[in-house]
């Protein structure tokens, strides 16, 4: 009879562990629930903010643009002003959003830093004649094509250079780093030597001081260029397109959405063929 309440007893400290063991569990798993719960609210609270809300909250839209091309982003060194093509294209979505294109904020950019810029929360968006590639596109998401540009040569006014078969062994371009330009030269012209700097401005002061035979970008940058010294021309010849895209973070589609709604708007109501005359000095070409 001893031994059988020892044995009762035992089997009963053992259920009654077991019992506070899965309290316990319970205890934990609602705990870490709960806290998994908040932590997760939270981070989707953070993230359900999405950018057009940020921008209405803070009253201004903060956009990356180019401050040394010609004719798409320039600072005016007497204004202090930075003035484009690609500017009046960003205070036209800033007034869209915000109904003022005053209420924008304007943050230099290169090639190389516009995308890091972008994804680390800098920016609302790139408006800086940037190339829609299938790499980038792994990167950012575009909106419609807002200018189609083709990638040509700048050269002086008595150079023999005039179209890409001229881009032999021998021969030095002028880039700016992170370019697609830099990409498409290689590739038209493997034997050519390639010098990458920060920035255009740079590349030209280069090529004016005799570091280069010719500069390659876009044609719609280059014109810029040769507009602002005529001992320099652009050469007749693209040899690449290159449609410019708005670029927002990945996943940013209802941002994107709102973009490709405002570009259809100013080419439908007339205010892009003002832009593009402005600053063009030609209509776009239908």
């Amino acid at each position: 009879m001893k031994a059988k309440r020892m044995w009762k007893k035992g089997i009963g400290l053992v259920l009654a562990a077991i019992l506070c063991l899965f309290a316990l569990a319970g205890c934990n798993s609602s705990e870490t629930a709960a806290t998994d719960s908040k932590g997760d609210g939270s981070k989707q609270t953070e993230s359900a903010q999405s950018t057009l809300d940020k921008i209405k909250e803070r009253g201004k839209l903060v956009v990356g643009v180019k401050y040394d091309l010609n004719l798409f982003g320039l600072k005016n060194p007497e204004t202090g002003e930075v003035e484009g093509f690609d500017i009046d294209i960003a205070k036209g979505l800033a007034k869209k959003i915000l109904g003022d294109e005053n209420k924008i904020e304007l943050k230099e950019v290169t090639s190389k830093t516009r995308i890091p810029m972008l994804n680390n929360g800098e920016i609302d968006a790139i408006i800086a004649t940037m190339t829609i590639t299938e790499d980038r596109k792994k990167e950012v998401d575009f909106s419609d094509v807002y200018f189609m540009a083709g990638q040509s040569l700048l050269v002086k006014k008595n150079s023999k250079i005039n179209g890409i078969k001229d881009i032999k062994k021998g021969v030095t371009v002028l880039t700016a780093k992170g370019s697609t330009s830099a990409q498409n030269i290689r590739a038209k012209a493997p034997e050519a030597t390639v010098l990458e700097f920060e920035n255009y401005a740079e590349a030209f002061t280069a090529l004016k001081a005799g570091q280069g035979d010719a500069l390659t970008t876009d044609n719609a940058l280059l014109f810029g260029m040769a507009k602002q010294d005529p001992n320099f021309r652009v050469v007749d010849e693209t040899f690449s397109e290159e449609p410019y895209g708005i670029a927002v973070r990945k996943g940013d589609k209802e941002f994107v959405d709102l973009i490709n709604e405002y570009l259809r708007e100013i080419k439908e109501n007339g205010e892009y063929d003002k832009i593009y005359e402005k600053w063009i000095g030609e209509k776009p070409k239908q």
